[in-house]
């Protein structure tokens, strides 16, 4: 009888067999990971060989060297700071990380490219008095080291996943190169004191802002009978008053090289906006509101549109406002470099101001996802009604400091605004009587039995979601205070390497 011979299987091919295919996935992982580092070293190259064509002469190098420098923090801006603006919308699941890169994107373009000249004038001038330092060269050597120093330090923040503000970062490398350079006297303290209380009041602006506005949210919608109808009466006064914002920035700042309105036009101007957008909104909320029923889940969807027309705000904004950071000091080394003196005032050249805003794109396309997802999902649990709450307050804020081209830190100001947002829902959570009222009619006017949901509800919170997570707010809170000595400590260690070299 004829027997099936045994298979015989060699072990050890199998063994290298399956090598060579963990050896082929780990190569393809890598691969895809190398791929946006790659077209970011590519940009840089080609900032500086775009660059060449607009400049010549004996300090071309310096000025080809700057423009990559100026390109690798723009591309770390996009990738660290834009993660405040469409965070909060991903988050709450309104848009995609897709379309919240591609409206960021745009939008920050747009913010950069036409209303971001006067606040590059503040950081380009501003911070370091040009007399002080003198001599041309040691002048672009300082704003180098500037410009290296803030980018390698929001390249490891963005590294380690902390969301720090590129604004601290650059104020604090022009400071410590000023002072390497020229000692204390080459800084304009009386500057830096306003931009230091930027940082402080900015975050406390932003939430406070935030808590008012969702307060005004709660009490007038959320917590009314019928949520519906409130929704339609109070949204629309909302999305109005931020398109009225949003045209007025537009108009005296973006358009104001094409367009000179006075006082009264530009008030008249606003006002038309105003209910322009509050009639069209109507309209649309309650057309989106027909056949909702009357819950939170639904009332949550009429702030979806909303809270995307607030991210691409606040895009907007921080283009016009965080452009600066990368170009600034570019444009004060272009414009010295080329007269071979230290300039009293800097033009901005257009080739400058687009290697900031494709960069800022391009980061925020390339590394930017990591980010925006800590900020949106990571510090508190936001839903639409929140993360509207969060825009809305940080983009006004941004948008008014951008207006007098004081370059706060909008991380602070978003992440201020998260912070107000979370913290004020923990203490309305427990202390509202409103709320408490509203609990009591759900249950048939049974006050014990509202308090016993209270008090399940409030407990399940904090448990499983803590509101704010401390944590986070420690790391961060740290990294905010550590940005501004770190920063200028390189800056100048930069700046003496820079001098001894050259």
């Amino acid at each position: 009888m004829n027997k099936t011979a045994p298979v015989i299987r060699k072990q050890t091919l199998d063994k290298d067999l399956d090598k060579i295919v963990h050896v082929e996935e780990a190569a393809s992982v890598l691969s895809r990971n190398l791929i946006a580092p790659g077209l970011g070293l590519l940009f840089l190259a080609f900032a500086g060989i775009w660059s060449s064509f607009y400049v010549g002469g004996g300090n071309a190098v310096i000025i080809i060297a700057a423009a990559g420098i100026g390109a690798y923090m723009a591309l770390n801006i996009g990738a660290n700071d834009v993660a405040n603006n469409v965070g909060p919308a991903v988050g709450a699941k309104a848009l995609t990380m897709g379309g919240a890169l591609l409206i960021a994107a745009i939008f920050e373009s747009a913010g950069a490219l036409l209303a971001g000249g006067e606040v590059v004038d503040t950081v380009s001038k501003g911070i370091i008095a040009p007399e002080a330092v003198g001599d041309a060269t040691h002048f672009v050597l300082a704003m180098m080291a500037a410009l290296l120093s803030s980018a390698l330090w929001v390249n490891l923040a963005t590294w380690i996943g902390a969301p720090v503000s590129t604004t601290h970062a650059v104020v604090g490398g022009v400071v410590g190169a000023g002072i390497a350079a020229a000692g204390f006297s080459a800084v304009n303290w009386a500057m830096m004191g306003n931009i230091a209380l930027s940082w402080v009041v900015s975050p406390a602006i932003g939430g406070v802002a935030a808590a008012a506005v969702l307060l005004f949210i709660k009490t007038t919608i959320v917590y009314q009978d019928d949520k519906i109808a409130s929704a339609r009466r109070w949204l629309p006064l909302l999305i109005a008053f931020m398109a009225a914002a949003f045209i007025t920035y537009l108009v005296t700042k973006g358009l104001k090289n094409i367009i000179s309105l006075s006082g009264m036009t530009l008030l008249a101007v606003a006002v038309a906006s105003f209910f322009i957008v509050w009639a069209l909104s109507h309209v649309h909320i309650r057309k989106q509101s027909e056949g909702m029923e009357n819950r939170n889940q639904s009332l949550r969807k009429l702030f979806n549109l909303p809270l995307v027309i607030s991210a691409a705000l606040l895009s907007f904004a921080h283009g016009a406002n965080d452009v600066a950071n990368a170009v600034g000091p570019l444009a004060a080394i272009v414009s010295t470099a080329q007269s071979d003196s230290v300039a009293s005032h800097v033009d901005i050249p257009l080739w400058v101001m687009l290697i900031g805003a494709i960069g800022i794109s391009l980061g925020l396309l390339l590394f930017g996802p990591k980010l925006i997802q800590m900020v949106g999902d990571q510090i508190t649990k936001l839903n639409p009604m929140r993360a509207f709450c969060v825009a809305l307050s940080a983009a006004v804020t941004v948008i008014i400091a951008s207006w007098f081209g004081l370059p706060i830190s909008s991380t602070h100001t978003a992440v201020g605004a998260i912070f107000g947002v979370g913290f004020f829902r923990e203490w309305y959570t427990a202390n509202s009587k409103r709320r408490k009222a509203y609990l009591a009619r759900k249950n048939g006017g049974q006050l014990k039995e509202a308090e016993k949901v209270e008090k399940r509800v409030t407990a399940e919170e904090i448990i499983r979601r803590k509101l704010v997570r401390r944590a986070h707010v420690q790391t961060i809170v740290a990294a905010w205070v550590t940005t501004v000595p770190v920063s200028a400590a390189l800056s100048a260690a930069i700046f003496y390497v820079l001098t001894f070299v050259s």
